[in-house]
């Protein structure tokens, strides 16, 4: 059983949210969080989706800035680009984030295609954006486990009001080739073929917002690293070898928030379509209250794998500094057997 304790604490700013934009008028916006991280426990871990936190202060697990630009090429026909910095294990990478167009077909309908966020988990569409979620790291357990936030493709995005709320469908189609990967303390490149995702949300005024979504794609990886075997021999070992074999990805969620109360539970279920046993489920679960500036939250988080069960409790505070600028304190201990 290996225990650490990850301590953290960042600033995340965002500016005012885009909005639809006219022929020959344009918006820019920008995010950003500045954060530091320190991790206790068991010696020569690290942790987090690409390995950054360790037991140094480091401030590039949790840093990352962006700025989008949107004109409005006609009336119904506007273009989104983002450029964005972020830490991949030692190095930063700057480049640019989603970059598409937008085609508004009906009051309820709209087209895109170009680089576009991937509907996989219930905060895909803002899971850069650290302003937007309660948390200082969205919950690993869950969010580690598909790595691709973009595909190059389409997506179709219908919003219609019911009865029951405002219900949204999502469809999205295409491809991620030459990704990056982590795993066992570095990246891997790999391809993701034939990606196909799918999301409905129902969001209500009393009961908050349900969610549903599904996504796969044939994918194309090698992860080998070089080990001492039993007879205390060096060899280059084969721990994952995937060729154009299909991941399925199903998840399940909700949110809520009165403005007093705010809770959050999500569920994944990951698979391999050729290989039946391994699975893998996670799942979190968080509460807050606000008490004016201030909101204190936790959340238990359960990731179960044929390699063993990952395990943590998450005890935070937020302070709201200005209207788009919030301060985040977390302390964070994982268990794993």
């Amino acid at each position: 059983m290996s225990k650490v304790h990850l301590l953290s604490l960042a600033i995340c700013l965002a500016s005012t949210s885009a909005l639809a934009v006219e022929q020959g008028e344009y918006q820019i916006n920008g995010f950003g969080t500045v954060g530091i991280t320190h991790l206790g426990g068991e010696d020569d871990l690290d942790y987090g989706i690409q390995g950054q936190t360790n037991d140094s202060w480091r401030g590039d697990q949790l840093s990352k800035f962006a700025v989008q630009m949107q004109y409005g090429i006609t009336d119904t026909l506007s273009f989104t680009g983002q450029l964005a910095t972020k830490p991949l294990q030692d190095s930063w990478e700057v480049g640019p984030g989603n970059v598409y167009l937008a085609w508004q077909a009906s009051d309820n309908l709209t087209l895109r295609g170009g680089r576009l966020g991937t509907p996989i988990y219930m905060y895909s569409e803002t899971l850069n954006v650290g302003f937007s979620y309660p948390w200082l790291r969205l919950p690993e357990e869950v969010y580690s486990l598909v790595q691709i936030t973009n595909h190059d493709g389409a997506d179709l995005l219908y919003n219609r009001s019911t009865g029951l709320g405002t219900l949204s469908f999502q469809l999205a189609g295409g491809q991620a080739k030459n990704r990056d990967i982590y795993s066992l303390d570095n990246t891997h490149d790999i391809d993701y073929n034939d990606v196909f995702a799918t999301s409905l949300a129902l969001s209500t005024d009393s009961f908050g917002t349900f969610r549903i979504g599904y996504a796969e794609a044939d994918i194309k990886t090698s992860i080998d690293e070089v080990i001492t075997n039993f007879v205390g021999v060096r060899e280059n070992f084969m721990f994952n070898d995937l060729d154009h074999q299909k991941g399925k990805f199903s998840s399940i969620g909700h949110q809520y928030d009165n403005g007093t109360w705010l809770s959050a539970v999500e569920a994944i279920k990951l698979s391999i379509e050729a290989n039946d046993t391994a699975e893998t489920n996670a799942f979190y679960l968080m509460g807050g209250r606000r008490f004016g500036d201030f909101l204190p939250h936790v959340t238990y988080a359960q990731l179960d794998a044929p390699a063993g069960r990952q395990r943590s409790m998450t005890y935070g505070l937020n302070y709201n500094l200005m209207p788009t600028v919030t301060l985040k304190g977390e302390f964070k201990r994982v268990d794993v057997s």
